[in-house]
Protein backbone atom coordinates (compact mmCIF):
# COMPACT_ATOMS: atom_id res chain seq x y z
CA UNK A 1 0.00 0.00 0.00
CA UNK A 2 1.47 3.42 -0.95
CA UNK A 3 2.30 5.75 1.81
CA UNK A 4 -0.78 8.71 1.81
CA UNK A 5 1.89 11.57 0.70
CA UNK A 6 -0.26 13.64 -1.50
CA UNK A 7 -1.16 17.39 -3.02
CA UNK A 8 -4.52 17.78 -3.00
CA UNK A 9 -6.07 20.36 -6.22
CA UNK A 10 -9.20 22.16 -5.58
CA UNK A 11 -10.18 22.79 -9.01
CA UNK A 12 -13.46 24.62 -8.04
CA UNK A 13 -11.11 26.96 -5.73
CA UNK A 14 -8.77 27.77 -9.00
CA UNK A 15 -12.08 28.66 -10.98
CA UNK A 16 -12.90 31.26 -8.47
CA UNK A 17 -9.90 32.49 -8.27
CA UNK A 18 -9.65 32.75 -12.00
CA UNK A 19 -13.05 34.82 -11.34
CA UNK A 20 -10.99 37.31 -9.09
CA UNK A 21 -8.77 37.85 -11.25
CA UNK A 22 -11.21 38.79 -13.92
CA UNK A 23 -13.06 41.09 -11.70
CA UNK A 24 -9.86 42.78 -10.81
CA UNK A 25 -8.84 43.14 -13.92
CA UNK A 26 -10.98 46.07 -15.62
CA UNK A 27 -11.86 46.04 -19.19
CA UNK A 28 -9.22 43.99 -20.15
CA UNK A 29 -9.21 40.36 -21.04
CA UNK A 30 -7.40 37.55 -19.19
CA UNK A 31 -5.58 35.20 -20.31
CA UNK A 32 -4.74 32.33 -17.64
CA UNK A 33 -0.86 31.42 -17.03
CA UNK A 34 -0.23 27.61 -16.47
CA UNK A 35 3.18 27.77 -16.99
CA UNK A 36 5.57 25.22 -14.72
CA UNK A 37 3.17 22.45 -14.74
CA UNK A 38 0.11 24.85 -13.92
CA UNK A 39 2.57 26.03 -11.12
CA UNK A 40 2.91 22.39 -10.11
CA UNK A 41 -0.87 21.39 -9.68
CA UNK A 42 -0.90 19.66 -12.94
CA UNK A 43 -0.74 21.80 -16.16
CA UNK A 44 -3.41 19.50 -17.88
CA UNK A 45 -5.99 19.25 -15.28
CA UNK A 46 -5.95 22.73 -14.68
CA UNK A 47 -6.05 24.15 -17.87
CA UNK A 48 -9.20 21.58 -18.91
CA UNK A 49 -10.78 23.34 -15.28
CA UNK A 50 -10.26 27.04 -16.93
CA UNK A 51 -11.30 26.31 -20.57
CA UNK A 52 -14.68 27.32 -19.99
CA UNK A 53 -13.25 30.87 -18.01
CA UNK A 54 -9.78 31.57 -20.32
CA UNK A 55 -9.95 32.87 -23.44
CA UNK A 56 -6.24 32.24 -23.54
CA UNK A 57 -3.73 30.04 -21.75
CA UNK A 58 0.08 31.46 -21.77
CA UNK A 59 2.75 29.13 -20.52
CA UNK A 60 7.15 29.52 -21.02
CA UNK A 61 8.14 27.24 -23.27
CA UNK A 62 6.95 25.08 -26.48
CA UNK A 63 6.71 21.62 -24.31
CA UNK A 64 4.36 23.26 -21.98
CA UNK A 65 1.93 24.58 -25.21
CA UNK A 66 1.85 20.94 -26.41
CA UNK A 67 0.97 19.66 -23.28
CA UNK A 68 -2.43 21.37 -23.42
CA UNK A 69 -3.20 19.83 -27.00
CA UNK A 70 -2.48 16.82 -25.25
CA UNK A 71 -5.03 17.38 -23.01
CA UNK A 72 -7.70 17.71 -25.73
CA UNK A 73 -8.06 21.99 -25.45
CA UNK A 74 -7.97 23.98 -28.52
CA UNK A 75 -7.67 27.49 -27.26
CA UNK A 76 -4.76 30.05 -28.22
CA UNK A 77 -1.77 29.40 -25.91
CA UNK A 78 0.73 32.25 -25.78
CA UNK A 79 4.53 31.07 -25.44
CA UNK A 80 6.09 33.92 -23.20
CA UNK A 81 9.19 33.03 -23.39
CA UNK A 82 9.15 32.71 -27.30
CA UNK A 83 10.67 30.02 -29.71
CA UNK A 84 14.36 28.73 -29.45
CA UNK A 85 14.85 27.09 -33.02
CA UNK A 86 13.11 27.53 -36.35
CA UNK A 87 11.26 25.06 -36.88
CA UNK A 88 9.33 25.69 -33.88
CA UNK A 89 7.98 28.56 -35.27
CA UNK A 90 6.43 26.38 -38.02
CA UNK A 91 4.71 24.21 -34.88
CA UNK A 92 2.86 27.40 -33.61
CA UNK A 93 1.77 28.17 -36.91
CA UNK A 94 0.16 24.85 -37.03
CA UNK A 95 -1.33 24.52 -33.62
CA UNK A 96 -2.11 27.41 -32.88
CA UNK A 97 0.64 28.94 -30.64
CA UNK A 98 1.04 32.55 -30.35
CA UNK A 99 4.70 33.46 -29.25
CA UNK A 100 6.41 36.36 -28.22
CA UNK A 101 9.02 37.28 -29.57
CA UNK A 102 11.74 39.14 -27.93
CA UNK A 103 15.12 39.06 -30.30
CA UNK A 104 16.05 39.83 -33.91
CA UNK A 105 17.13 35.94 -34.03
CA UNK A 106 13.78 34.94 -33.67
CA UNK A 107 12.39 37.74 -36.55
CA UNK A 108 15.36 36.47 -38.93
CA UNK A 109 13.89 32.59 -38.66
CA UNK A 110 10.61 34.41 -38.74
CA UNK A 111 11.45 35.85 -42.17
CA UNK A 112 12.70 32.87 -43.65
CA UNK A 113 9.21 30.99 -43.15
CA UNK A 114 6.25 30.71 -45.43
CA UNK A 115 3.76 29.52 -42.88
CA UNK A 116 3.95 31.50 -40.20
CA UNK A 117 1.43 32.10 -36.70
CA UNK A 118 0.33 35.35 -34.86
CA UNK A 119 2.53 36.31 -32.63
CA UNK A 120 3.63 38.94 -30.26
CA UNK A 121 6.78 41.30 -29.71
CA UNK A 122 8.28 42.17 -26.15
CA UNK A 123 8.97 45.77 -24.95
CA UNK A 124 12.40 45.88 -22.27
CA UNK A 125 10.84 48.38 -20.29
CA UNK A 126 13.32 48.22 -17.24
CA UNK A 127 13.65 44.91 -16.22
CA UNK A 128 16.36 43.93 -19.03
CA UNK A 129 15.66 40.16 -19.57
CA UNK A 130 14.00 39.83 -22.68
CA UNK A 131 12.25 42.17 -25.08
CA UNK A 132 13.30 44.92 -27.69
CA UNK A 133 14.59 48.26 -26.10
CA UNK A 134 11.86 51.44 -26.97
CA UNK A 135 14.29 52.54 -28.88
CA UNK A 136 14.37 49.91 -31.25
CA UNK A 137 10.74 49.12 -31.64
CA UNK A 138 10.30 51.47 -34.89
CA UNK A 139 12.86 49.84 -36.44
CA UNK A 140 11.15 46.40 -36.04
CA UNK A 141 7.95 47.45 -36.94
CA UNK A 142 9.49 49.12 -39.94
CA UNK A 143 11.51 45.80 -40.91
CA UNK A 144 8.27 43.79 -40.60
CA UNK A 145 6.36 45.82 -42.74
CA UNK A 146 9.02 45.35 -45.19
CA UNK A 147 8.75 42.12 -45.39
CA UNK A 148 5.28 41.86 -45.07
CA UNK A 149 5.36 40.10 -41.89
CA UNK A 150 3.75 42.47 -39.96
CA UNK A 151 0.15 41.15 -40.67
CA UNK A 152 0.65 38.52 -38.37
CA UNK A 153 1.33 41.07 -35.03
CA UNK A 154 -0.81 40.77 -32.48
CA UNK A 155 0.53 43.49 -30.31
CA UNK A 156 3.17 43.97 -27.65
CA UNK A 157 4.17 42.79 -24.07
CA UNK A 158 6.31 43.47 -21.33
CA UNK A 159 6.88 42.61 -17.84
CA UNK A 160 7.50 43.96 -14.47
CA UNK A 161 10.38 43.96 -12.40
CA UNK A 162 8.72 45.24 -8.55
CA UNK A 163 5.10 45.24 -9.18
CA UNK A 164 5.07 42.89 -6.03
CA UNK A 165 6.46 45.99 -3.75
CA UNK A 166 3.41 48.36 -3.62
CA UNK A 167 6.03 51.00 -2.46
CA UNK A 168 8.33 51.37 -5.33
CA UNK A 169 8.17 53.52 -8.41
CA UNK A 170 9.20 51.66 -10.96
CA UNK A 171 5.98 50.03 -12.02
CA UNK A 172 4.68 53.27 -12.85
CA UNK A 173 8.07 53.98 -14.91
CA UNK A 174 7.50 51.11 -16.42
CA UNK A 175 3.91 51.41 -17.74
CA UNK A 176 5.10 54.69 -18.99
CA UNK A 177 7.94 53.64 -20.77
CA UNK A 178 5.77 50.62 -22.53
CA UNK A 179 2.74 53.41 -23.39
CA UNK A 180 5.04 56.06 -25.23
CA UNK A 181 6.96 52.99 -26.74
CA UNK A 182 3.77 51.35 -28.43
CA UNK A 183 1.71 54.64 -28.63
CA UNK A 184 2.32 54.64 -32.42
CA UNK A 185 0.67 52.00 -32.91
CA UNK A 186 -2.65 52.05 -32.00
CA UNK A 187 -4.31 49.70 -33.61
CA UNK A 188 -2.32 46.61 -31.96
CA UNK A 189 -3.14 45.38 -28.42
CA UNK A 190 -0.97 45.32 -25.33
CA UNK A 191 -0.87 42.89 -22.12
CA UNK A 192 1.69 44.32 -19.21
CA UNK A 193 -0.61 43.13 -16.42
CA UNK A 194 1.19 40.19 -13.92
CA UNK A 195 -0.71 38.58 -10.82
CA UNK A 196 0.60 41.67 -9.31
CA UNK A 197 -0.42 44.29 -11.46
CA UNK A 198 -4.30 43.35 -10.08
CA UNK A 199 -3.65 44.83 -6.75
CA UNK A 200 -2.09 48.21 -7.47
CA UNK A 201 -5.01 50.85 -7.39
CA UNK A 202 -4.72 52.38 -10.53
CA UNK A 203 -2.75 50.38 -12.60
CA UNK A 204 -3.72 50.26 -16.39
CA UNK A 205 -4.56 47.01 -17.16
CA UNK A 206 -4.87 47.37 -20.77
CA UNK A 207 -6.10 44.94 -23.29
CA UNK A 208 -5.05 41.58 -21.20
CA UNK A 209 -3.68 40.48 -18.27
CA UNK A 210 -1.78 37.46 -17.03
CA UNK A 211 -2.24 36.40 -14.20
CA UNK A 212 -0.34 33.52 -12.78
CA UNK A 213 0.46 32.84 -9.02
CA UNK A 214 -3.00 34.31 -7.58
CA UNK A 215 -4.98 31.52 -9.84
CA UNK A 216 -3.37 29.18 -7.59
CA UNK A 217 -4.03 31.12 -4.37
CA UNK A 218 -0.49 32.58 -3.56
CA UNK A 219 0.05 35.95 -2.71
CA UNK A 220 1.57 38.41 -5.13
CA UNK A 221 2.15 41.16 -3.00
CA UNK A 222 5.48 41.76 -0.67
CA UNK A 223 4.20 40.90 3.10
CA UNK A 224 0.44 39.76 2.36
CA UNK A 225 -0.72 36.52 1.96
CA UNK A 226 -2.82 34.88 -0.52
CA UNK A 227 -5.89 34.68 2.05
CA UNK A 228 -5.47 38.63 2.70
CA UNK A 229 -5.77 39.73 -1.21
CA UNK A 230 -9.20 37.37 -0.71
CA UNK A 231 -7.43 34.86 -2.50
CA UNK A 232 -8.12 30.72 -1.87
CA UNK A 233 -5.76 28.31 -1.43
CA UNK A 234 -5.99 25.37 -4.05
CA UNK A 235 -3.02 22.83 -2.96
CA UNK A 236 -3.34 21.20 0.03
CA UNK A 237 -0.12 18.94 1.07
CA UNK A 238 -0.64 16.37 3.01
CA UNK A 239 1.37 13.76 4.20
CA UNK A 240 0.51 11.15 7.84
CA UNK A 241 1.97 10.51 10.66
CA UNK A 242 3.88 7.93 11.17
CA UNK A 243 5.16 7.40 14.34
CA UNK A 244 4.86 9.69 17.79
CA UNK A 245 6.92 9.48 20.93
CA UNK A 246 7.85 11.31 24.25
CA UNK A 247 11.29 13.07 23.71
CA UNK A 248 12.64 13.84 27.25
CA UNK A 249 13.70 17.28 28.22
CA UNK A 250 17.80 17.74 27.14
CA UNK A 251 17.37 15.33 24.33
CA UNK A 252 17.16 16.24 20.52
CA UNK A 253 15.76 15.03 16.99
CA UNK A 254 17.20 14.80 13.53
CA UNK A 255 20.18 15.65 11.70
CA UNK A 256 22.64 18.14 13.52
CA UNK A 257 20.76 17.81 16.89
CA UNK A 258 19.43 21.20 15.91
CA UNK A 259 16.76 21.17 18.09
CA UNK A 260 17.01 20.32 21.80
CA UNK A 261 13.77 19.58 24.08
CA UNK A 262 13.39 22.50 26.94
CA UNK A 263 10.94 19.95 28.39
CA UNK A 264 9.58 16.83 27.88
CA UNK A 265 7.38 17.02 24.31
CA UNK A 266 5.46 14.69 22.63
CA UNK A 267 6.97 14.83 19.07
CA UNK A 268 5.95 12.73 15.83
CA UNK A 269 7.37 11.93 12.42
CA UNK A 270 5.63 12.79 9.05
CA UNK A 271 6.44 11.04 6.57
CA UNK A 272 7.62 14.26 3.74
CA UNK A 273 10.90 15.73 3.63
CA UNK A 274 13.19 17.65 1.30
CA UNK A 275 12.96 14.21 -1.38
CA UNK A 276 9.15 15.38 -1.91
CA UNK A 277 9.80 18.83 -2.54
CA UNK A 278 8.95 19.99 0.72
CA UNK A 279 11.98 22.92 1.38
CA UNK A 280 15.16 21.79 3.49
CA UNK A 281 15.40 25.65 4.90
CA UNK A 282 11.99 25.05 6.45
CA UNK A 283 13.11 24.40 9.82
CA UNK A 284 11.88 24.91 13.41
CA UNK A 285 8.61 26.84 14.17
CA UNK A 286 7.29 26.32 10.53
CA UNK A 287 3.69 26.04 11.00
CA UNK A 288 1.96 23.09 9.91
CA UNK A 289 -1.37 22.06 11.26
CA UNK A 290 -2.89 18.11 12.19
CA UNK A 291 -7.00 17.85 12.59
CA UNK A 292 -7.26 21.89 12.18
CA UNK A 293 -4.67 22.32 15.56
CA UNK A 294 -1.51 23.74 14.16
CA UNK A 295 1.40 22.56 15.21
CA UNK A 296 5.46 23.16 14.32
CA UNK A 297 7.89 21.54 12.63
CA UNK A 298 11.33 21.20 15.07
CA UNK A 299 14.65 20.45 13.92
CA UNK A 300 15.50 19.87 10.11
CA UNK A 301 14.30 18.59 7.24
CA UNK A 302 15.27 15.25 6.29
CA UNK A 303 14.70 13.34 2.48
CA UNK A 304 11.98 12.02 3.68
CA UNK A 305 10.76 13.08 6.74
CA UNK A 306 10.37 15.87 9.17
CA UNK A 307 9.23 16.13 12.62
CA UNK A 308 6.65 17.98 14.08
CA UNK A 309 6.35 19.08 18.11
CA UNK A 310 2.24 17.81 19.29
CA UNK A 311 2.16 19.94 22.37
CA UNK A 312 -1.22 21.63 20.83
CA UNK A 313 -2.42 18.59 19.21
CA UNK A 314 -2.41 16.20 22.32
CA UNK A 315 -5.10 13.68 20.37
CA UNK A 316 -2.91 13.05 17.27
CA UNK A 317 -2.04 9.69 16.45
CA UNK A 318 -0.26 7.75 13.95
CA UNK A 319 -2.54 7.70 10.54
CA UNK A 320 -3.60 11.18 11.10
CA UNK A 321 -3.66 13.29 7.98
CA UNK A 322 -1.05 16.19 8.70
CA UNK A 323 -1.49 19.85 6.32
CA UNK A 324 1.92 20.79 5.52
CA UNK A 325 0.22 24.11 3.89
CA UNK A 326 -3.03 24.47 2.65
CA UNK A 327 -6.52 25.68 4.53
CA UNK A 328 -5.53 25.87 7.97
CA UNK A 329 -1.87 26.84 6.99
CA UNK A 330 -1.37 29.18 4.20
CA UNK A 331 1.15 28.39 1.60
CA UNK A 332 2.79 31.93 2.11
CA UNK A 333 3.21 31.39 5.53
CA UNK A 334 5.31 28.72 5.17
CA UNK A 335 7.49 30.19 2.15
CA UNK A 336 8.17 33.24 4.74
CA UNK A 337 9.80 30.33 7.41
CA UNK A 338 11.64 28.65 4.55
CA UNK A 339 12.96 32.07 2.91
CA UNK A 340 11.08 32.32 -0.15
CA UNK A 341 8.17 32.42 -2.04
CA UNK A 342 5.38 30.52 -2.76
CA UNK A 343 6.03 30.16 -6.63
CA UNK A 344 9.16 28.29 -5.32
CA UNK A 345 7.55 25.67 -3.08
CA UNK A 346 4.03 25.12 -5.36
CA UNK A 347 6.54 24.24 -8.69
CA UNK A 348 8.82 22.26 -6.50
CA UNK A 349 6.74 19.29 -5.02
CA UNK A 350 8.14 16.25 -6.98
CA UNK A 351 6.56 13.35 -8.89
CA UNK A 352 6.67 10.74 -6.07
CA UNK A 353 3.79 13.28 -4.36
CA UNK A 354 0.63 12.14 -6.54
CA UNK A 355 -1.77 14.97 -7.38
CA UNK A 356 -5.74 14.54 -6.44
CA UNK A 357 -8.26 16.51 -8.11
CA UNK A 358 -12.07 17.57 -7.22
Amino acid sequence: MPRSTVARIDLDALRRNFQTARSRAGGAQVMAVVKADGYGHGIGPVASALDSLAPKFAVACLEEARAIREAGLVKPVVLLQGVHAKADIDECARHGFEPVFHSFQQLAWLEQLEARPVFWLKVNTGMNRLGFHPDELNGVMGRLQTLGVDQGLLGFVTHFACADDPESAMTAQQTSVFERATSAFPGLVKSVANSAAHFRPGQPMFDWSRPGIMLYGGSPMVGTTGRELGLEPVMSLEAPLISTRLVPAGESVGYGASWLADRDTRMGMVAIGYGDGYPRHAGTNTPAAINGQRIRLIGRVSMDMLAVDLTNAPDAKEGDSVELWGRTVGVDEVAACAGTISYELMTGITGRVPRQYR
